[in-house]
Protein backbone atom coordinates (compact mmCIF):
# COMPACT_ATOMS: atom_id res chain seq x y z
CA UNK A 1 0.00 0.00 0.00
CA UNK A 2 1.31 3.45 -0.92
CA UNK A 3 2.54 5.71 1.87
CA UNK A 4 0.90 9.06 2.59
CA UNK A 5 3.97 10.82 1.18
CA UNK A 6 3.73 8.86 -2.08
CA UNK A 7 0.02 9.65 -2.43
CA UNK A 8 0.35 13.37 -1.75
CA UNK A 9 3.50 13.74 -3.89
CA UNK A 10 1.72 12.12 -6.84
CA UNK A 11 -1.22 14.50 -6.46
CA UNK A 12 1.12 17.48 -6.13
CA UNK A 13 3.10 16.70 -9.30
CA UNK A 14 0.09 15.76 -11.42
CA UNK A 15 -3.20 17.30 -10.30
CA UNK A 16 -1.70 20.44 -8.76
CA UNK A 17 1.37 21.40 -10.82
CA UNK A 18 0.39 19.95 -14.20
CA UNK A 19 -3.38 20.30 -13.87
CA UNK A 20 -4.39 23.22 -11.67
CA UNK A 21 -1.36 25.46 -12.15
CA UNK A 22 -0.53 24.39 -15.70
CA UNK A 23 3.21 24.40 -15.07
CA UNK A 24 5.53 23.67 -17.97
CA UNK A 25 7.18 20.25 -18.34
CA UNK A 26 10.52 21.85 -17.43
CA UNK A 27 9.13 23.22 -14.17
CA UNK A 28 7.54 19.90 -13.26
CA UNK A 29 10.80 18.09 -14.07
CA UNK A 30 12.69 20.45 -11.75
CA UNK A 31 10.28 19.70 -8.88
CA UNK A 32 10.45 15.99 -9.66
CA UNK A 33 14.25 16.00 -9.58
CA UNK A 34 14.23 17.68 -6.17
CA UNK A 35 12.09 14.94 -4.69
CA UNK A 36 14.16 12.24 -6.38
CA UNK A 37 17.17 13.63 -4.52
CA UNK A 38 15.24 13.89 -1.26
CA UNK A 39 14.08 10.28 -1.53
CA UNK A 40 17.64 9.15 -2.34
CA UNK A 41 18.94 11.10 0.67
CA UNK A 42 16.52 9.35 3.03
CA UNK A 43 17.48 6.00 1.52
CA UNK A 44 21.25 6.49 1.68
CA UNK A 45 21.68 8.71 4.75
CA UNK A 46 18.78 7.64 6.96
CA UNK A 47 18.39 4.04 5.71
CA UNK A 48 14.71 4.64 4.93
CA UNK A 49 13.71 3.01 1.63
CA UNK A 50 11.20 4.82 -0.58
CA UNK A 51 8.37 2.42 0.26
CA UNK A 52 8.72 3.32 3.98
CA UNK A 53 9.14 7.07 3.60
CA UNK A 54 6.17 8.83 5.22
CA UNK A 55 5.32 12.47 5.80
CA UNK A 56 6.00 12.05 9.50
CA UNK A 57 9.68 11.44 8.77
CA UNK A 58 10.10 14.64 6.75
CA UNK A 59 10.51 17.48 9.23
CA UNK A 60 12.45 20.73 9.32
CA UNK A 61 15.58 19.06 10.72
CA UNK A 62 15.56 16.45 7.96
CA UNK A 63 15.06 19.03 5.23
CA UNK A 64 17.90 21.16 6.62
CA UNK A 65 20.19 18.14 6.74
CA UNK A 66 19.21 17.31 3.15
CA UNK A 67 20.09 20.84 2.00
CA UNK A 68 23.45 20.69 3.76
CA UNK A 69 24.11 17.32 2.09
CA UNK A 70 23.45 18.87 -1.33
CA UNK A 71 26.18 21.42 -0.69
CA UNK A 72 28.70 19.19 1.08
CA UNK A 73 28.38 15.90 -0.78
CA UNK A 74 26.99 16.85 -4.19
CA UNK A 75 28.86 20.17 -4.30
CA UNK A 76 25.73 22.07 -5.32
CA UNK A 77 25.91 25.85 -5.39
CA UNK A 78 23.94 28.01 -2.98
CA UNK A 79 21.60 28.90 -5.84
CA UNK A 80 20.86 25.21 -6.45
CA UNK A 81 20.36 24.62 -2.74
CA UNK A 82 17.86 27.47 -2.60
CA UNK A 83 16.09 26.15 -5.70
CA UNK A 84 15.67 22.74 -4.05
CA UNK A 85 14.38 24.39 -0.88
CA UNK A 86 11.84 26.35 -2.93
CA UNK A 87 10.51 23.12 -4.47
CA UNK A 88 10.18 21.41 -1.08
CA UNK A 89 8.55 24.52 0.40
CA UNK A 90 6.05 24.66 -2.45
CA UNK A 91 4.98 21.08 -1.70
CA UNK A 92 4.49 21.69 2.01
CA UNK A 93 2.71 25.00 1.41
CA UNK A 94 0.23 23.09 -0.75
CA UNK A 95 0.04 20.23 1.76
CA UNK A 96 -1.31 22.57 4.47
CA UNK A 97 -4.60 22.89 2.62
CA UNK A 98 -4.77 19.18 1.87
CA UNK A 99 -4.10 17.91 5.39
CA UNK A 100 -4.65 20.71 7.96
CA UNK A 101 -3.62 18.44 10.82
CA UNK A 102 -0.05 18.73 9.52
CA UNK A 103 0.00 22.52 9.33
CA UNK A 104 2.41 22.97 12.25
CA UNK A 105 5.01 20.65 10.74
CA UNK A 106 4.54 22.21 7.31
CA UNK A 107 5.08 25.69 8.72
CA UNK A 108 8.28 24.59 10.46
CA UNK A 109 9.62 23.59 7.05
CA UNK A 110 8.36 26.79 5.44
CA UNK A 111 10.30 28.75 8.08
CA UNK A 112 13.65 27.39 6.81
CA UNK A 113 15.37 30.45 5.31
CA UNK A 114 17.06 30.55 1.94
CA UNK A 115 20.81 30.73 2.26
CA UNK A 116 22.42 34.03 1.40
CA UNK A 117 25.09 34.00 -1.26
CA UNK A 118 27.77 36.54 -2.10
CA UNK A 119 26.99 38.77 -5.04
CA UNK A 120 29.08 37.58 -7.95
CA UNK A 121 30.70 39.62 -10.67
CA UNK A 122 28.99 39.01 -14.01
CA UNK A 123 31.42 37.37 -16.41
CA UNK A 124 31.36 38.57 -20.00
CA UNK A 125 33.51 38.67 -23.11
CA UNK A 126 35.28 41.64 -24.56
CA UNK A 127 34.30 42.75 -28.04
CA UNK A 128 37.43 41.22 -29.56
CA UNK A 129 36.88 37.91 -27.80
CA UNK A 130 33.29 37.83 -29.02
CA UNK A 131 34.44 38.52 -32.59
CA UNK A 132 36.98 35.72 -32.42
CA UNK A 133 34.49 33.25 -31.00
CA UNK A 134 31.80 33.99 -33.59
CA UNK A 135 34.36 33.86 -36.41
CA UNK A 136 35.84 30.52 -35.29
CA UNK A 137 33.49 28.09 -37.16
CA UNK A 138 34.70 27.02 -40.60
CA UNK A 139 32.02 28.36 -42.93
CA UNK A 140 33.28 26.29 -45.83
CA UNK A 141 31.61 23.25 -44.21
CA UNK A 142 27.93 22.56 -43.66
CA UNK A 143 28.37 21.98 -39.93
CA UNK A 144 30.55 25.07 -39.59
CA UNK A 145 27.83 27.20 -41.19
CA UNK A 146 25.28 25.74 -38.79
CA UNK A 147 27.50 26.52 -35.82
CA UNK A 148 28.28 30.04 -37.04
CA UNK A 149 24.57 30.73 -37.41
CA UNK A 150 23.80 29.25 -34.00
CA UNK A 151 26.46 31.32 -32.23
CA UNK A 152 25.33 34.50 -33.97
CA UNK A 153 21.71 33.81 -32.98
CA UNK A 154 22.69 33.06 -29.39
CA UNK A 155 24.58 36.34 -29.11
CA UNK A 156 22.18 38.56 -31.04
CA UNK A 157 19.09 37.43 -29.10
CA UNK A 158 20.77 37.16 -25.67
CA UNK A 159 18.83 33.91 -25.36
CA UNK A 160 19.09 31.45 -22.54
CA UNK A 161 20.54 28.16 -23.73
CA UNK A 162 17.18 26.44 -23.15
CA UNK A 163 15.49 29.12 -25.28
CA UNK A 164 18.00 28.60 -28.08
CA UNK A 165 17.67 24.81 -27.93
CA UNK A 166 13.89 25.09 -28.07
CA UNK A 167 13.74 27.27 -31.18
CA UNK A 168 11.77 25.84 -34.10
CA UNK A 169 11.62 27.07 -37.67
CA UNK A 170 8.30 28.84 -37.02
CA UNK A 171 10.00 30.92 -34.30
CA UNK A 172 12.21 32.71 -36.82
CA UNK A 173 11.19 35.41 -39.27
CA UNK A 174 13.90 36.53 -41.66
CA UNK A 175 11.66 38.90 -43.65
CA UNK A 176 11.74 42.54 -42.60
CA UNK A 177 11.54 43.20 -39.74
CA UNK A 178 13.38 40.00 -38.76
CA UNK A 179 12.77 38.58 -35.30
CA UNK A 180 13.01 35.50 -33.09
CA UNK A 181 10.30 34.26 -30.75
CA UNK A 182 11.86 32.93 -27.55
CA UNK A 183 9.95 30.80 -25.06
CA UNK A 184 11.56 31.18 -21.67
CA UNK A 185 10.96 30.26 -18.06
CA UNK A 186 7.33 29.74 -17.19
CA UNK A 187 6.59 29.57 -20.93
CA UNK A 188 6.92 33.34 -21.15
CA UNK A 189 7.30 34.49 -24.75
CA UNK A 190 9.63 37.27 -25.91
CA UNK A 191 9.79 38.71 -29.43
CA UNK A 192 13.39 39.72 -30.08
CA UNK A 193 14.34 41.65 -33.23
CA UNK A 194 17.34 40.30 -35.12
CA UNK A 195 20.17 42.27 -36.63
CA UNK A 196 20.42 42.26 -40.42
CA UNK A 197 23.62 40.20 -40.40
CA UNK A 198 22.13 37.50 -38.18
CA UNK A 199 18.94 37.48 -40.27
CA UNK A 200 21.00 36.99 -43.42
CA UNK A 201 22.86 34.08 -41.83
CA UNK A 202 19.58 32.49 -40.77
CA UNK A 203 18.01 32.96 -44.20
CA UNK A 204 20.96 31.23 -45.87
CA UNK A 205 20.94 28.47 -43.24
CA UNK A 206 17.21 27.78 -43.66
CA UNK A 207 17.59 27.63 -47.44
CA UNK A 208 20.61 25.33 -47.30
CA UNK A 209 18.78 22.85 -45.05
CA UNK A 210 15.49 23.10 -46.92
CA UNK A 211 13.77 24.49 -43.84
CA UNK A 212 12.31 27.46 -45.70
CA UNK A 213 9.89 25.16 -47.54
CA UNK A 214 6.33 24.39 -46.32
CA UNK A 215 5.90 21.61 -43.80
CA UNK A 216 8.98 22.30 -41.68
CA UNK A 217 7.59 24.84 -39.23
CA UNK A 218 7.87 22.49 -36.26
CA UNK A 219 11.38 21.26 -37.07
CA UNK A 220 14.09 22.23 -34.57
CA UNK A 221 15.99 25.24 -35.86
CA UNK A 222 19.36 23.82 -34.87
CA UNK A 223 19.44 20.05 -35.15
CA UNK A 224 22.02 17.36 -34.51
CA UNK A 225 23.26 14.99 -37.20
CA UNK A 226 20.37 12.69 -36.22
CA UNK A 227 17.76 15.38 -36.83
CA UNK A 228 16.85 15.94 -33.18
CA UNK A 229 17.18 19.31 -31.53
CA UNK A 230 20.52 20.16 -29.99
CA UNK A 231 20.59 19.66 -26.24
CA UNK A 232 21.83 22.27 -23.80
CA UNK A 233 24.89 20.11 -23.22
CA UNK A 234 25.46 19.85 -26.97
CA UNK A 235 25.35 23.62 -27.38
CA UNK A 236 27.80 24.07 -24.50
CA UNK A 237 30.11 21.49 -26.12
CA UNK A 238 30.05 23.36 -29.44
CA UNK A 239 30.92 26.63 -27.71
CA UNK A 240 33.80 24.96 -25.84
CA UNK A 241 35.12 23.51 -29.11
CA UNK A 242 35.35 26.90 -30.78
CA UNK A 243 36.61 28.54 -27.61
CA UNK A 244 39.69 26.33 -27.86
CA UNK A 245 40.15 27.27 -31.54
CA UNK A 246 40.17 31.04 -31.15
CA UNK A 247 43.90 31.38 -30.53
CA UNK A 248 43.21 33.74 -27.63
CA UNK A 249 44.91 32.39 -24.48
CA UNK A 250 42.70 34.49 -22.20
CA UNK A 251 39.55 33.27 -23.93
CA UNK A 252 40.73 29.67 -24.17
CA UNK A 253 41.28 29.56 -20.41
CA UNK A 254 38.08 31.39 -19.49
CA UNK A 255 35.07 29.83 -17.83
CA UNK A 256 32.86 30.23 -20.89
CA UNK A 257 29.27 29.07 -21.09
CA UNK A 258 26.18 29.99 -23.11
CA UNK A 259 25.11 32.21 -20.22
CA UNK A 260 28.35 34.19 -20.41
CA UNK A 261 27.56 34.97 -24.05
CA UNK A 262 24.10 36.09 -22.94
CA UNK A 263 25.67 38.33 -20.30
CA UNK A 264 28.04 39.79 -22.87
CA UNK A 265 25.14 40.87 -25.04
CA UNK A 266 23.14 42.32 -22.15
CA UNK A 267 26.14 44.22 -20.75
CA UNK A 268 26.93 45.72 -24.16
CA UNK A 269 23.33 46.89 -24.41
CA UNK A 270 23.42 48.33 -20.89
CA UNK A 271 26.64 50.26 -21.57
CA UNK A 272 25.15 51.79 -24.69
CA UNK A 273 21.88 52.67 -22.97
CA UNK A 274 23.77 54.54 -20.25
CA UNK A 275 26.16 56.23 -22.64
CA UNK A 276 29.04 54.51 -20.88
CA UNK A 277 32.41 54.37 -22.60
CA UNK A 278 33.93 51.06 -23.52
CA UNK A 279 35.59 50.62 -20.08
CA UNK A 280 37.51 47.61 -21.35
CA UNK A 281 34.34 45.55 -21.68
CA UNK A 282 33.00 45.88 -25.18
CA UNK A 283 32.69 48.28 -28.07
CA UNK A 284 29.22 48.33 -29.55
CA UNK A 285 27.93 49.19 -32.99
CA UNK A 286 24.31 50.44 -33.03
CA UNK A 287 21.84 49.35 -35.70
CA UNK A 288 18.42 50.71 -36.43
CA UNK A 289 16.14 48.01 -34.99
CA UNK A 290 15.23 48.34 -31.29
CA UNK A 291 16.12 45.49 -28.98
CA UNK A 292 13.38 43.97 -26.87
CA UNK A 293 14.02 41.54 -24.05
CA UNK A 294 15.74 41.42 -20.75
CA UNK A 295 18.15 44.33 -20.59
CA UNK A 296 19.31 45.31 -17.15
CA UNK A 297 19.97 48.95 -17.94
CA UNK A 298 19.15 52.19 -16.17
CA UNK A 299 17.14 53.96 -18.81
CA UNK A 300 15.68 53.21 -22.23
CA UNK A 301 17.65 51.34 -24.85
CA UNK A 302 18.26 53.63 -27.80
CA UNK A 303 18.71 51.00 -30.49
CA UNK A 304 19.56 47.46 -31.42
CA UNK A 305 23.13 46.58 -30.64
CA UNK A 306 25.29 43.96 -32.24
CA UNK A 307 28.85 43.38 -33.25
CA UNK A 308 29.90 43.50 -36.88
CA UNK A 309 31.12 39.95 -36.68
CA UNK A 310 28.38 38.04 -38.44
CA UNK A 311 28.88 39.25 -41.96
Amino acid sequence: MATDFAVFLHRFLTSHLAGLRGCSPATIASYRDTFKLLIAWFRDERSIPPERLTLGRIDADAVTAFLNWLEAERHNSISTRNQRLAAVSSFFRWLQSQDPARMAGCQDILAIPAKKKPRQVVNHLTVEQTRRLLAAPDRSTRRGRRDATMLATLYDTAARVSELAGLTVRDIRVESPPLAVLTGKGRKIRHVPLGHNTAALLAAYLAEHGLDKPGHDDNPLFASQHGSKLSRGGIAWIIAKYQAQTGDPALAGADLSPHVIRHSRVICTAFSARGTPESGACRIVPHEHPVLGEVRAAGPVPGSLSLRCCS
